[in-house]
């Protein structure tokens, strides 16, 4: 080969291995979620976001590791271990039971995660300020809205004094967030009955016994088996003629009759800026919890109208979006 060929093979090759050098992801993020795949399309999107505004594009300069458990916990353990053995930069956990098998899987990977408790409380980090160890995140503003939904109902329906609570026996909220929900019913004179629910025959036995009892409305906690069987959830309230008021507006976007709760996508993007922080070097015990206090209240008309419930002017007033 001539000396000029030779010079220009290997500026060539030179020049194509830096740009597979830049096209190659320089970190790996785990994002680990008890919700289906097809449940968060939209928080992912939210999180994509977020990272780019830190300076990391997915596919250029970081890659994602995506673990869905499609609402059931048992897989969590297994899925964890899988991002654990693909030595991860970060992992981001979208749920409560996801953040505690993360934090059961690695003392030394940081986790960020997005939760709707109390994250002292449910013992995940010592403190909100300076969590310590290797997790911090994202936390909804857990004090109002379970006992603002029993008061939303009462609103609603003012004649009824029987609701029932449904929650999933796996997720630690059902143990910190009953007990604000009942001194809230207490306060109204309304009797609370707690339901449980972890499978779809669950479900069905649920709604059952909630006819069995003569109740009037329901409240559906915040949990990934719910927002995942979305629609079978919904399904069954309608059945059954249960008005009920749910944790996330993805209940009345798809036909559910009201929801309270924080807007997660907001969540889900700070927690991607903060895992960009995080792959530039900040450590999760410097990055003090943040606490969402912004919640949205969306009303389906069109669900209020099956059920034959009259909707109160002030209460229409207050939402944040009607759906007609």
């Amino acid at each position: 080969m001539r000396r000029r060929d030779f010079i220009t093979a290997l500026a060539a090759a030179t020049a194509w291995t830096s740009v597979a050098r830049a096209q190659k992801p320089q970190h790996i993020v785990g994002f680990l979620t008890a919700f289906s795949g097809e449940a968060v399309p939209s928080g992912l999107a939210a999180f994509y976001q977020g990272l780019k505004e830190v300076g990391f594009v997915e596919g250029n300069n970081v890659s994602i590791e995506t673990r869905f458990a499609d609402g059931h916990y048992d897989r969590l353990p297994s899925l964890a271990a899988e991002l654990v053995g693909r030595n991860v930069s970060v992992i981001f956990a979208g749920d409560i039971p996801s953040a505690f098998v993360a934090k059961a899987a690695t003392k030394t990977i940081p986790i960020v995660f997005v939760i709707g408790a109390d994250p002292v409380k449910v013992g995940l980090v010592e403190s909100f300020s300076r969590p310590n160890g290797n997790l911090t995140g994202m936390s909804v503003s857990f004090s109002v809205p379970g006992p603002k939904r029993v008061e939303l109902l009462h609103e609603l329906l003012s004649e009824v004094n029987t609701i029932a609570l449904l929650g999933n026996p796996g997720n630690e909220n059902v143990r910190t967030d009953v007990p604000d929900i009942q001194s809230a019913a207490d306060a109204l004179k309304q009797r609370l009955g707690v339901l449980t629910a972890s499978t779809e025959s669950d479900l069905e036995a649920a709604f059952a016994i909630m006819v069995q009892h003569r109740t009037g409305a329901l409240i559906v906690m915040p949990d990934p088996f719910f927002i995942s069987r979305c629609d079978k959830v919904i399904e069954l309230a309608a059945r059954y003629r249960m008005p009920a008021i749910y944790p996330f507006r993805v209940f009345p976007d798809r036909g559910g009759l009201i929801s309270y709760g924080s807007n997660v996508l907001d969540l889900n993007q700070q927690a991607g800026i903060y895992v960009g922080k995080i792959l530039r070097g900040a450590k999760p015990a410097d990055l003090p919890i943040q606490q969402s206090t912004r919640v949205e209240l969306v009303i389906n008309l069109k669900a209020a109208k099956a059920l034959g419930i009259t909707v109160p002017p002030e209460l229409l007033a207050r939402a944040d979006e009607v759906i007609e």
